[in-house]
């Protein structure tokens, strides 16, 4: 009995926490399901790894908000290979008790608070690495957990 109360405890705290819009013109954080590059689904496969964010739709060159507030934790390199150079960029970020990133973004700033609905950056271009691909922001857990259950 212990261990359903525990596990029960667990899931009321992740229903309580809601991801606010992300990105300008994408209200209700629709997600990138899938197009020619593969599904932005978290686990879903990239090869001989797995995929360890959820993806959700952003246009290039569109604001990123806060979605609660934040505090913001330094930058995140992306990549390691120049060619992605474009698209090189992120942020850490810390609220309602969760640590995660987001990729894809040129952050306004890397550190400081940042209050819910507030600009945090702007989308970079990810059609230009990319082409053809359903641009977005890559919404990861720093534990690398399902982000999921928190849209």
């Amino acid at each position: 009995m212990k261990h359903f109360v525990v596990l029960l405890a667990v899931l009321c705290v992740c229903g309580a926490v809601r991801f606010g819009q992300l990105c300008s013109g994408n209200p209700l954080n629709i997600r990138r399901t899938s197009d020619s590059w593969g599904h932005g689904h978290h686990g879903a496969s990239r090869g001989s790894r797995e995929h360890q964010g959820l993806d959700i739709r952003c246009r290039d060159g569109a604001t990123v908000y806060a979605p609660f507030d934040v505090t913001l934790h330094g930058k995140v390199t992306v990549y390691t290979n120049a060619s992605k150079a474009a698209i090189n960029s992120g942020v850490n970020l810390r609220g309602q008790g969760l640590c995660f990133k987001l990729f894809y973004v040129r952050p306004d700033s890397a550190s400081g608070s940042v209050r819910k609905g507030r600009r945090l950056g702007v989308m970079m271009p990810m059609q230009t690495v990319y082409p053809g691909i359903t641009s977005h922001v890559h919404v990861q857990m720093c534990d690398q957990s399902d982000p999921t259950p928190y849209f």
